[in-house]
């Protein structure tokens, strides 16, 4: 690459902030000092600092790629509601990055900016975003907002809550795996070797003739190898939910880190060649590898407005299946297959650590400081030492939930790596979480007046889906309809809705969710109870998916009449006690939208009022 000393590949992205704290994400292409510059007015500094360890974290992915982790405590507390504008300075010539990225900064300002919300009153939020998939990247809409608020701060949301997905490891369109080995050679990501396979590292895998498209076939032919590849490789062909396969799955961890690099900066598609990549797809896929190319364009090409919305809006992020593989520990028997395989636990141990690094440490940095420490010894120059060990201290640790206390309180839940497994039958859906940490949640909940609950999968979903999923998982066929539901697992979904009913469940509730990949909005009350909490339900999903159109209108249709309010079939439902009244968006005949775009949730002082609405290139839809 040119001009190596200079190049910011990546970020910055705004990460976990309050008055005491700011922290920083970026990516450049030679490591570097860093310093840091915070204006309250461009002739007001409120501080200025070279920041050394452990303020700063740089960590080597590759010879021309170096990641940067910023951790800025504060001695003063920082003003709130307030437009703050600041700067890195990179190496020793101190290349500002305001400068260095023209397109940084919105219109009128030469730096970028954020506020510091004294009270989450306007929040947005979604999950799901597939590069490759034909509708408008909502992100855009964050872009718009932000600069639409650029004349009235108080219209500015306090942040951006991303509930899932924010890439998809196993769904990978040909000419993104073609820009990831481009990428990969460009800046020398490192190499790495693994077992379980005679394909065994990752140079031999990026040149192998069943690189692209035909992944599954690199896989040994043993039986248990067969298991591992139903569960892996398959698990994403669903005739009902999901429409396309597992066949790019990113294996190596260059391959995950230069995802995350393509899906949220410009500056690394500028080195790519997607044309003369198709030389290297197989013949008989190379039609499908140039109708997704126009995708993979159209995306790369509003990138620059992602990148800008990401520095100046603080950023929280949680993950769901599709970061690391589809059906991510949905089953004993899927972890079973998967984690006893050297060559499956590779690949999601790979995806939880580049998880780790781009997205987990930045939610709430001080819960991965023991965590972080053990991680970074194992990076050098040389690329990434006893690699085994590394992934095993991802898979053991138990605290990627987290909490902030934000007015009102932010809670985050961990819905993967948590769960109620069946002891009854191991192809039985596990539960999203266990009683240990649902007994750990009920003790966040308490004392609390209004709470906002991340929980990717929407806690009160669709009745129709359930049943169907429900169906599919009494013959043993969990694994097709993604049978993951909060109600699929009766220890978790009664343990859930009995903290609902507790009579120390703050008396507001807003929940939180995406992962199905349309939207929708319930208000939730217990039935035979005077003083019920107020539960809103507000699933936004996806950002840049959606469901199959014919297949969700009916499903729609057939849930509102076989489940309406009266409907005797919700007696069977283990949500009995609960009324669940349904808001319509605006300009729809239906309950469910299906459309991508960015959730917006506006809160009032009281709680009483809370405006949800679906952001997107159509406009505002509001749930009323």
């Amino acid at each position: 690459m040119q001009n190596l000393k200079q190049t910011v590949l990546a970020g910055p992205i705004l990460r976990h902030s309050s008055p005491t704290e700011l922290n920083f994400w970026l990516v450049t292409s030679a490591a570097c000092e860093i310093e840091f510059q915070l204006f309250l007015t461009p002739e007001q500094p409120l501080l200025k600092q070279t920041l050394g360890q452990p303020e700063h974290q740089q960590i080597p992915l590759g010879q021309h790629c170096f990641m940067h982790l910023l951790h800025i405590p504060v001695d003063h507390p920082l003003p709130e509601d307030t437009l703050l504008s600041y700067d890195l300075l990179l190496g020793k010539q101190r290349c500002p990055v305001s400068k260095m990225l023209s397109d940084l900064c919105y219109p009128g300002h030469n730096l970028p900016g954020f506020v510091l919300s004294s009270r989450i009153d306007n929040l947005l939020h979604g999950s799901c975003r597939k590069p490759h998939h034909s509708s408008e990247d909502g992100m855009l809409q964050v872009d718009h907002l932000i600069a639409s608020s650029e004349q009235d701060l108080t219209q500015r949301p306090a942040l951006l809550m991303l509930s899932g997905d924010q890439i998809y490891a196993d769904d990978v369109a040909g000419p993104m795996l073609v820009a990831i080995h481009q990428l990969i050679d460009t800046l020398g990501l490192y190499d790495e070797t693994w077992q379980g396979t005679k394909t065994n590292c990752s140079q031999k895998l990026y040149s192998d003739p069943h690189c692209y498209y035909q992944r599954e076939s690199l896989l040994p032919a043993d039986k248990a190898s067969q298991k591992m590849l139903e569960r892996l490789f398959t698990g994403a062909s669903k005739p009902i939910f999901t429409a396309s396969g597992a066949h790019n799955h990113l294996i190596s961890f260059s391959e995950v880190i230069a995802m995350y690099l393509l899906v949220w900066s410009p500056e690394c598609w500028q080195r790519i060649d997607l044309e003369a990549g198709e030389n290297r797809i197989p013949t008989q896929h190379r039609a499908r590898y140039r109708q997704e190319m126009a995708a993979i364009k159209a995306f790369s090409a509003n990138l620059t407005s992602v990148r800008r919305a990401l520095a100046h809006l603080p950023c929280y992020m949680i993950f769901d299946d599709h970061d690391v593989t589809d059906d991510w520990n949905l089953s004993r028997a899927w972890e079973e297959s998967a984690y006893h395989h050297p060559f499956s636990k590779r690949i999601i141990g790979n995806a939880l650590l580049a998880y780790f690094l781009c997205q987990g440490w930045g939610n709430k940095p001080e819960n991965y400081s023991d965590l972080l420490t053990d991680t970074l010894p194992h990076f050098s120059e040389k690329g990434i030492g006893e690699h085994d060990q590394l992934i095993d201290k991802m898979l053991k640790w138990e605290h990627w939930h987290y909490h902030l206390d934000t007015t009102p309180k932010l809670i985050v839940l961990d819905t993967r790596t948590h769960r109620w497994r069946s002891e009854s039958n191991a192809a039985k859906p596990s539960g999203l979480m266990d009683w240990e940490s649902l007994s750990e949640l009920q003790q966040q909940l308490i004392g609390e007046n209004a709470v906002i609950m991340v929980s990717p999968a929407p806690v009160f979903g669709v009745k129709l889906i359930e049943v169907v999923q429900r169906i599919f998982t009494f013959f043993g066929k969990a694994l097709l309809v993604d049978a993951e539901n909060w109600m699929a697992h009766p220890g978790a979904a009664n343990v859930l809705l009995n903290i609902f009913r507790h009579h120390k469940t703050p008396p507001h509730f807003v929940i939180l969710s995406g992962d199905v990949h349309y939207s929708f909005v319930y208000n939730v009350t217990l039935r035979f109870r005077a003083n019920s909490p107020e539960i809103l339900q507000i699933t936004s999903s996806g950002i840049k998916n959606t469901f199959p159109k014919g297949l969700l209108r009916w499903f729609d249709r057939l849930n509102r009449w076989l489940f309406a309010s009266r409907s005797p079939l919700n007696y069977f439902t283990k949500r009995r006690r609960m009324r669940v009244k349904r808001r319509q968006p605006e300009g729809t005949d239906g309950v469910l939208l299906n459309q991508s775009g960015i959730g917006q949730v506006l809160l009032n002082d009281d709680y009483e009022k809370i405006r949800a609405r679906v952001l997107s290139n159509k406009g505002v839809t509001e749930f009323r």
